[in-house]
C-alpha cells in the first residue's frame, strides 16, 4: 500500500514541531545576560558592537539548546515515567526519535565549531559552558548545593561571553552580582520543584527542603542587591536610580513564587507576569538613559 501523503506531511510537521520543542526556544530569553556588557560598557550606540553582542547571544542560545538535547537524551527513560515530562518532552513523548535528536545535536555543534573561526573568544567560553553542563547532566545535578552553583555559573559564563564579544573588561562587581542573582533564581526553581513535585521530581530534591532553599534564595537575593548597589555606587553612580527597580523586581519575583505559584521556570515567570516583565524593560531603559553618552 502506498503511503498516505497527508499522513506523511502530518508526521513531518509533527517531527518539526518536536525538534523546535527540543530546542526550547522560550529559554533563549536567559541568554539576554550576554548583552549585559553591551549596556554597561556604553557601547549600545555602536552598531558593530551591537552586531557582535547579538551574534554572541545567538551562539550561546545554540549552545543552550545543545545542552537541552543532551539532557533529554540522557534522561529519556526517566522522563517517560514522569507525569508531566512524558507529555511535554518530545523525546519522552515519542514525537522525536533519538536518532533525529542526535542529528540536531550534531548540527548545533557543527554551527558552534564553525563560529570559532569568527568569534574564537566567545566560542571558548561556550565550550566551557558545554563541558560544565555535560558534567551537570551526568553527575553534578545529583549533588546538593553544587547543582545550584552549577546553574548559576552558567549565567556568569553568559556575561563573560558578552564581554569577550566586545573585548571589554567586566567589573568583578558584575560577576558577583550575576552569580548571586543566578543563585537566587536557581534556589527559587528548586523550591518550586519541591512544592509541586515533591522529592519525586529528581534525586537531588530528596536532599533539600523548602525551608532550606528559601534561606538560600533569601541569602542570594540579599547578596545580589548589596553587590549591585556597591557596583552602581562605585563604578556607575548615574545608575543609582535603577536600584529601586532591582529591589522591586526581587520582591515581585518572590511574590510570583509564593502567591502565584510561579518560578519553577524563570522564563515562564518573566513572560507570564506583566509587572515583572515591565520592571525588566524599565530597568533596561533606565540603564541606557543613565549611561547615554553626554554631548561633548
Amino acid at each position: 500500500m502506498a503511503p498516505n501523503p497527508a499522513t506523511a506531511r502530518n508526521t513531518g510537521k509533527s517531527t518539526l514541531v518536536g525538534l523546535l520543542m527540543l530546542l526550547r526556544l522560550r529559554q533563549w530569553v536567559k541568554n539576554a545576560f550576554v548583552l549585559a556588557p553591551l549596556i554597561f560598557s556604553g557601547e549600545f550606540l555602536n552598531l558593530p558592537a551591537i552586531g557582535q553582542s547579538l551574534l554572541a547571544a545567538l551562539l550561546f542560545s545554540l549552545a543552550a539548546s545543545a545542552t537541552y538535547v543532551v539532557n533529554d537524551l540522557h534522561d529519556i527513560e526517566r522522563d517517560r515515567r514522569h507525569p508531566t515530562k512524558s507529555r511535554t518532552r518530545p523525546l519522552a513523548a515519542g514525537i522525536v526519535s533519538p536518532s533525529q535528536a542526535g542529528l540536531l545535536l550534531a548540527g548545533l555543534y557543527g554551527a558552534l565549531i564553525g563560529a570559532y573561526f569568527v568569534m574564537p573568544g566567545v566560542v571558548q567560553v561556550i565550550a566551557a559552558y558545554l563541558v560544565l553542563n555535560l558534567l551537570y547532566t551526568l553527575v553534578l545535578k545529583h549533588q546538593p548545593v553544587i547543582d545550584i552553583f552549577t546553574i548559576a555559573i552558567g549565567f556568569v559564563l553568559r556575561v563573560y561571553a558578552g564581554a569577550q564579544s566586545l573585548a571589554v573588561p567586566v567589573s568583578p562587581w558584575m560577576f558577583v552580582t550575576t552569580l548571586c542573582l543566578a543563585l537566587y533564581l536557581a534556589a527559587a526553581k528548586r523550591r518550586q520543584e519541591l512544592a509541586f513535585s515533591g522529592t519525586g521530581g529528581s534525586r537531588v530534591l530528596e536532599r533539600y527542603s523548602v525551608a532550606l532553599v528559601d534561606r538560600y534564595a533569601e541569602m542570594a537575593a540579599t547578596g545580589a542587591l548589596v553587590f549591585y548597589s556597591l557596583f552602581v555606587i562605585s563604578a556607575k553612580p548615574g545608575m543609582v536610580v535603577t536600584i529601586p527597580l532591582v529591589l522591586f523586581g526581587l520582591f515581585r519575583y518572590w511574590y510570583v513564587i509564593e502567591a502565584l505559584d510561579g518560578g519553577e521556570s524563570p522564563t515562564d515567570a518573566l513572560l507570564g507576569d506583566w509587572q515583572l516583565a515591565l520592571t525588566v524593560l524599565l530597568w533596561i531603559g533606565t540603564c541606557i538613559w543613565a549611561l547615554w553618552p553626554m554631548p561633548a
